[in-house]
């Protein structure tokens, strides 16, 4: 292709740049302008090679150029571009948090315990902090929130956190009940792109956008839907005539309950199974309700059939893509067992993304082996060929329990 400027160009498609190869081609065709057509400017001669380094710099300033036009656009930004240009819509990054897990404790009455910090009965070594004081009620137990004293995804299953690691006279057991609530890394690039677009829907007509968009910008929130009933009767998911309800993953119970206050339309219900009672500004009590979302925990078997060039290396990779590509379903989504085929055959971008490869790698890896069958089924239940089905009152998506591969 012959171009007439070696320059990156801004036009109403947005900006371009010639290729390294054209910027070559062009300062070529300029030396021979200049010293005639027996100049010789093959890559192997002095002149060459000079032409060589003029177009690198050249080709480097234009990526440069079109870094810096990119990083005007929440779309194409990347990394601290991307953290700046998203407060244009009063967001920030969210920074790592920590895993959260409520813990039941049971001691004598009136016992106070300071600075209190819970282990694990697994031998993983975690650490959760408790309140800096709590005071055991009438009642001999209380509930409180415990917090994981590293940050990110500390996982704590339920009833695994058993044990007392600062002893206190009167404090008797702990546990918890339910499984922790993972903490979050760093918020990457993907995640704030697609946080950014929610978030125009903060100042939205639609009411239901409007909440959905606050809640997300919550500080901790990390995945959420929106359910709304605007008949006059119960729907097929049993949410209540003219009502709302929202699932949210993360961030604090009375925070996520304000914000649907204080956005939703007067006389509309809420409903969910966590409740949380909102004063609003006339001092009036106002009953919110909403799920917290819930994981149905997955066992997954994968029969395959080695071929020639199998390692046992492709055994990891098949597991890491199965694990993301469950931890990534959407809020309520049903396990069908026929779309496993695809990351188990190292297929898709959970494959790409869990292994680091590209298609084309996995794909010369998968050509080493065929998944034969694929069975699955809730933690501990009876795995077959059906799919897991996920109903709406569970306010739950599916995370890997087990997997299990099976090479013959």
């Amino acid at each position: 292709m012959t171009i007439t400027s070696v320059a990156a160009q801004i036009t109403a498609t947005g900006i371009t740049a010639p290729t390294y190869a054209d910027i070559v081609d062009y300062l070529q065709t300029k030396f021979r302008d200049i010293y005639g057509p027996d100049i010789i400017v093959t890559a192997d001669s002095q002149d060459g090679q000079l032409i060589g380094i003029f177009a690198l710099a050249l080709h480097d300033c234009n990526q440069a150029a079109i870094a810096v036009y990119n990083a005007f656009s929440p779309a194409t930004a990347q990394g601290a571009g991307l953290s700046s240009v998203v407060r244009i819509n009063g967001l920030a990054r969210l920074v790592a948090s920590n895993s959260e897990v409520d813990v039941t404790l049971v001691g004598q009455v009136g016992t106070i315990i300071t600075n209190g910090v819970i282990g694990d009965n697994l031998d993983l070594g975690t650490q959760w902090a408790l309140p800096p004081s709590v005071t055991i009620p009438i009642g001999g137990s209380i509930t409180v929130t415990a917090t994981s004293t590293i940050l990110g995804d500390v996982e704590a299953a339920a009833h695994s956190i058993t044990r007392i690691l600062t002893p206190t006279a009167g404090w008797q057991t702990v546990d918890n009940v339910s499984a922790a609530v993972p903490g979050a890394p760093v918020e990457n690039d993907a995640t704030l792109r697609t946080r950014q677009a929610v978030s125009t829907a903060l100042p939205a007509q639609s009411v239901m956008d409007s909440i959905v968009g606050n809640v997300a910008n919550l500080s901790g929130v990390q995945r959420y839907i929106g359910y709304e009933n605007d008949t006059g009767a119960a729907d097929v998911n049993s949410v209540p005539a003219h009502s709302i309800s929202l699932v949210v993953e993360g961030g604090d119970a009375v925070e996520i309950a304000t914000t649907i206050a204080i956005k939703k339309t007067p006389g509309t219900g809420t409903y969910g199974t966590t409740t949380e009672v909102i004063v609003d500004s006339r001092g009036l009590p106002d009953t919110i309700n909403f799920y917290q979302l819930a994981v149905v925990q997955m066992d997954v078997t994968v029969n395959l059939t080695a071929l020639a060039g199998y390692v046992s290396t492709t055994t990891a990779l098949v597991k890491s893509a199965l694990v993301l590509f469950l931890s990534t379903l959407n809020i309520g989504e049903d396990s069908y067992t026929s779309r496993l085929y695809g990351p188990a055959a190292l297929n898709g971008d959970a494959a790409v993304t869990a292994s680091g490869l590209t298609q084309a790698q996995l794909d010369a890896l998968g050509k080493t082996f065929h998944v034969t069958s694929i069975t699955q089924a809730r933690h501990g239940g009876s795995q077959t060929t059906a799919d897991v089905v996920i109903a709406f009152n569970e306010a739950a998506a599916c995370v890997v329990a087990n997997i299990t591969v099976n090479v013959t």
